[in-house]
C-alpha cells in the first residue's frame, strides 16, 4: 500500500491488486491513455483530464503533476517508508551533517557558498572537476556553513574535508 499526500493537505491510501487500483478502499475506475512519456489523458466519472508530469524526484519520492493546467505536488510513501516511520527510524536521513568530504580526487573549480551561509538540502556548495567532468557538490541537509577548507584551484584527495557545518 502507498500513502500519497497531495499538496500537504490531502492523504490517500492507494493499493494495487491484480492490475486494479483502490483508493481509500474503493476501486478506482478510470480509462487511461498515454499521449507521451510524461503526459496522459484520463477519463474519470465521464470527465476528461489531461495530465503531465512536471517534475519527478525519485530520491525524495515526490513529483509535481499538472492536471488540466493546475499543478499538484505529491509525496509518496511506500511500505518501507511506513515501516521506518512505525519503528521511529524515519528521521535518521535528516540527521545533522557535520562536514562534506570529497567523493573523489579532483580540482576545486569554484566555491559557491561562503562561511556563515545558510543552505538548504540540495543547494549547490562547490564544483569539483574529476576525470574531466564537472561535479556539483550539493548540500545533503539544511545547515549553516561553518568553515570552508578549500579554495578555488585546490587539488583535493578522496575523503578530504571540503567544508564543515555548524
Amino acid at each position: 500500500m502507498y500513502k500519497i499526500k497531495v499538496n500537504d493537505d490531502f492523504q490517500f491510501d492507494v493499493e494495487e491488486k491484480s492490475n486494479e487500483f483502490y483508493v481509500n478502499g474503493s476501486k478506482l475506475n478510470v480509462d487511461l491513455s498515454s499521449t507521451s512519456s510524461n503526459s496522459s489523458s484520463i477519463i474519470y466519472n465521464n470527465k476528461s483530464f489531461n495530465t503531465e508530469i512536471v517534475e519527478l524526484n525519485k530520491v525524495d519520492k515526490t513529483c509535481t503533476i499538472r492536471v488540466n493546467g493546475n499543478n499538484y505536488t505529491l509525496k509518496v510513501e511506500d511500505r518501507f517508508d511506513q515501516l521506518l516511520k512505525q519503528l521511529g527510524l524515519d528521521n535518521i536521513a535528516s540527521a545533522k551533517i557535520a562536514e562534506i568530504k570529497a567523493p573523489m580526487p579532483g580540482l576545486v573549480l569554484d566555491v559557491i557558498v561562503e562561511e556563515g551561509t545558510e543552505v538548504k538540502k540540495g543547494d549547490n556548495l562547490l564544483i569539483l572537476e574529476a576525470m574531466k567532468m564537472e561535479n556539483i557538490i550539493k548540500s545533503p541537509a539544511d545547515g549553516i556553513v561553518k568553515k570552508i577548507a578549500v579554495t578555488k584551484g585546490d587539488k583535493v584527495e578522496k575523503n578530504q574535508v571540503l567544508l564543515q557545518f555548524k
